[in-house]
């Protein structure tokens, strides 16, 4: 039978689904929300894991293949296990993915290895102990260092997450470039973004993907491209004789909106078609409000075909002109 295939009103195709299962974390990171936290959503305003697989279905028979499951921290949500071992069981679902501080990830790791995970993406900003506790305002380093190396013994394919902060990790950069020298992983630096619950740190972003490079090639003159995977966000680059990769995203300058592959579906069951639009549809309230397969596929497909060209013009259309939630409620 020919595969389903999905596509936007500009003619990208959509495949990747980016979900939330929580708005809850266990760390307070300078980047997405405020020390004193958020107020998190009542537990019955958030999608149930029968809601998520629902969903799931019915978008896995539009032709998403790909799921990532996020938060929030994934797994601050109870029985998050017994929620993955459903989905990787979904029909046309070929491929899971988990984004995870790892603080509470480890324990599940062979489990995950069993399941067939397919990447597991590791929130991880800084190898120094009191930068991370200045960083995520919490004294977790050990736990999310331990689980890093738990994954990489399981030969879980793993990509560890930097966002590159002014003032913040910038001594960081060049030794975490050097986890790659002797481990098969993929370490990605990712420009800020205002999604912290506070909008932007800084009146104009000064490390943008191009200085973060500069930044990498001083120090790694010889630092090869790469060719990108379609749809990627990051631009790959490998020191020459390193096993692992070097990711630059350039999530705030939006340079790769033109194959964005990916819609994003919150915690409370929000549809995102852009990371930078304020949600398109709600597509809890249609479940709740008796919705069928059927009505729900119609009002995805409607909600695809008046998709914004980029990021920019997501931004433009927005309700709220202002930026100001936390990446929490988005879905990291």
């Amino acid at each position: 039978m020919k595969k389903q295939v999905l596509y936007d009103n500009h003619g990208r195709p959509i495949n990747y689904l980016r979900l939330a299962v929580t708005d809850r974390c266990n760390l307070r990171c300078f980047y997405c929300m405020p020390e004193e936290g958020i107020k998190y959503l009542p537990k019955k305003q958030l999608l149930t894991f029968e809601e998520i697989e629902r969903l799931i279905q019915v978008l896995a028979s539009l032709g998403v293949s790909k799921i990532r499951l996020t938060g929030g921290e994934p797994f601050v949500r109870t029985d998050l296990m017994q929620l993955i071992r459903k989905i990787v069981s979904i029909e046309g679902v070929e491929q899971v993915h988990l984004t995870t501080n790892g603080i509470l990830t480890a324990p599940h790791i062979h489990e995950l290895k069993e399941l067939g995970i397919a990447s597991v993406n590791l929130s991880l900003d800084t190898l120094d102990r009191e930068r991370f506790k200045t960083i995520t305002r919490r004294d977790e380093f050990e736990s999310t260092w331990s689980t890093l190396q738990q994954l990489i013994v399981s030969e879980i394919p793993v990509k560890i997450n930097t966002v590159v902060m002014e003032g913040k990790n910038i001594d960081d950069l060049i030794p975490m470039v050097e986890l790659t020298r002797t481990h098969n992983v993929s370490v990605r630096f990712i420009e800020e973004m205002p999604f912290n619950g506070e909008g932007n740190h800084y009146a104009k972003l000064t490390w943008t993907y191009k200085k973060i490079l500069e930044w990498i090639k001083s120090e790694y003159p010889a630092l090869e491209k790469l060719v990108d995977e379609p749809h990627a966000t990051a631009y790959q680059y490998q020191v020459p004789g390193y096993r692992g990769k070097v990711g630059v995203i350039a999530a705030f300058s939006r340079t790769f909106c033109g194959t964005c592959n990916r819609i994003r579906v919150t915690a409370q069951g929000t549809l995102k078609t852009c990371l930078y639009d304020d949600g398109v549809l709600n597509t809890r309230d249609l479940m709740r409000g008796g919705a069928s397969d059927e009505v729900l596929k119609e009002n995805l497909i409607q909600a695809f075909s008046s998709r914004s060209r980029d990021g920019f013009e997501a931004e433009s259309k927005r309700k709220n002109l202002v930026v100001s939630e936390s990446m929490s409620t988005i879905g990291g």
